[in-house]
């Protein structure tokens, strides 16, 4: 599988202003690889799945973003990251796990452009992460939201899924501060690194103690919206 030079700092997904790769092309390289990524996962549930929603708008939109990006590559010379993705992801084994994966993966891509922007000089640069990071935001990850909300919301699965409203308070409880940083724009990475740990399936032995956080981040949306 063919890598890229600086595939650490692409994975890593912040700038790092002591190597010696422009900040430009950090910006550019990592927001692109990251694009490719949500790309990639998105085509492979797709597949295993099939064209369900909210995967196969979201892959669309996805496509964009990195079109866009990869423009301003083009316009500044940078060169565009090998996107070798497709070989790395790792397809959830449920849809709801995959609407789990696309709430975190999105939360993740909000904070990787609040560091982008940090660093971000050029206005046409700046115009565009606005505007992903934006989409990730308003639309996609309302849409993976929204997904989980309704499966677990639905009798049917509330019946097998052991989800219960006495677990879904204990969590809305402990892991409050941590959203109130999140929403507020604090984006600590061990906070967020903390955060996904909690949205991993595996650890949780069961997809219901995730839908807690997630029902909860829904709270702060729809705050956030009237304000």
């Amino acid at each position: 599988m063919e890598t890229n030079f600086d595939e650490d700092l692409l994975v890593g997904q912040r700038i790092d202003l002591n190597n010696e790769q422009e900040v430009r092309s950090q910006i550019l390289r990592i927001a692109v690889y990251d694009e490719f990524k949500a790309y990639e996962t998105y085509s492979a549930i797709i597949e295993k799945f099939g064209s369900l929603l909210p995967f196969i708008n979201i892959r669309e939109a996805e496509a964009r973003h990195y079109s866009a990006l990869i423009v301003l590559l083009e316009k500044y010379q940078v060169p565009v990251p090998v996107n070798n993705w497709a070989d790395k992801v790792e397809v959830p084994n449920s849809y709801i796990e995959a609407c789990e994966l696309g709430v975190a993966g999105e939360i993740k891509n909000i904070a990787m452009y609040e560091n982008l922007l940090q660093h971000a000089e050029d206005e046409d640069i700046k115009d565009v992460l606005y505007k992903l990071q934006a989409a990730s935001y308003n639309n996609h990850l309302p849409a993976f939201r929204d997904c989980v909300i309704k499966y677990y919301t639905s009798s049917s699965n509330n019946q097998t899924s052991g989800f219960n409203q006495d677990l879904l308070m204990e969590k809305l409880g402990e892991y409050q501060g941590l959203f109130d940083d999140l929403m507020s724009g604090n984006v600590d990475q061990n906070k967020l690194a903390e955060l996904f740990s909690k949205l991993n399936i595996s650890m949780l032995g069961g997809a219901a103690f995730g839908a807690a956080l997630i029902a909860f981040f829904n709270v702060y949306l729809e705050k956030n919206n009237k304000e």
